[in-house]
């Protein structure tokens, strides 16, 4: 059997003499910065955080309940996110890795399922953001965003639910369930994943449809598949590289080899 690090300087010479490379990122590539992965299950390990759907209902969370009861959405979506976010996260080793590859040319498109803006942060430019942003919020009514901090100190005095300058209701730009994908994002996201001559899933279950049909529209277009995750994922038996391994310490080795195979 192969060792990951054989696999890893065999993908990084695809990465190197490909056209166009396609990383799509999950949940997983941010849990190192602190955030909760939304699903798996709760361990004994006081270090590490529970599951977002096990401490709450995603039904809290639907757009049912947006628009049945905004006050209360926007109370329950403010605990959510300190939650989630805490004090303030930081873009980790992996982010900065995929930023990297970007710089150095090596990148055509990421497109993520995150909604925590560390891609950006650490520096990504081609972003095609498939659930929104947790940096912006998004008029209901007129479709007028605006930076989301000022929106949650207003959630945090008392203004629940925030509206806009028109009247209507603010909510987080982000995918609600019970909404549909962005169409201009998600066309995006297909047309590049059937594009490009690699496509990298990490740090994703692939479970979450629409999304997980992307490495499937990829490989079926001929392109090579890789998937770097912790556990086995929907694509693993189809890939032609599949990692298990911690992306903060896959992602800087693979960008080295990758570099290393350009040189060669």
């Amino acid at each position: 059997m192969e060792s990951n690090g054989s696999r890893v300087d065999a993908l990084a010479s695809e990465i190197a003499a490909a056209e166009r490379v396609v990383l799509f990122t999950g949940a997983g590539v941010s849990v190192p910065s602190g955030i909760p992965p939304f699903r798996g299950e709760s361990t004994d390990d006081d270090d590490a955080p529970d599951p977002v759907w096990e401490i709450y209902d995603p039904a809290d969370f639907h757009r049912r309940r947006f628009d049945a009861d905004p006050a209360g959405f926007w109370t329950d979506r403010l605990e959510l996110r300190e939650t989630m976010y805490g004090d303030g996260v930081e873009p980790n080793a992996a982010h900065e890795a995929l930023a990297t590859l970007e710089e150095r040319g090596y990148l055509d498109t990421l497109v993520t399922q995150n909604v925590d803006g560390l891609h950006g942060a650490a520096g990504s430019a081609s972003v095609i953001q498939l659930h929104g942003t947790s940096a912006r919020a998004a008029c209901d009514s007129c479709g007028a965003t605006q930076p989301a901090d000022p929106v949650w100190e207003r959630v945090r005095d008392g203004e629940r639910p925030p509206t806009c300058d028109c009247g209507g209701v603010l909510k987080p730009d982000v995918v609600l369930f019970g909404e549909g994908l962005p169409d201009d994002a998600f066309d995006r996201a297909q047309v590049a994943a059937r594009r490009c001559d690699v496509f990298l899933a990490i740090g994703s279950s692939l479970t979450v449809r629409p999304a997980a049909i992307l490495p499937e529209i990829a490989a079926e277009a001929g392109a090579t598949l890789a998937v770097i995750n912790l556990e086995s994922t929907t694509c693993s038996e189809r890939a032609d590289y599949d990692l298990r391994a911690d992306v903060t310490e896959a992602l800087p080795t693979l960008v080295e080899a990758v570099e290393t195979a350009d040189d060669a």
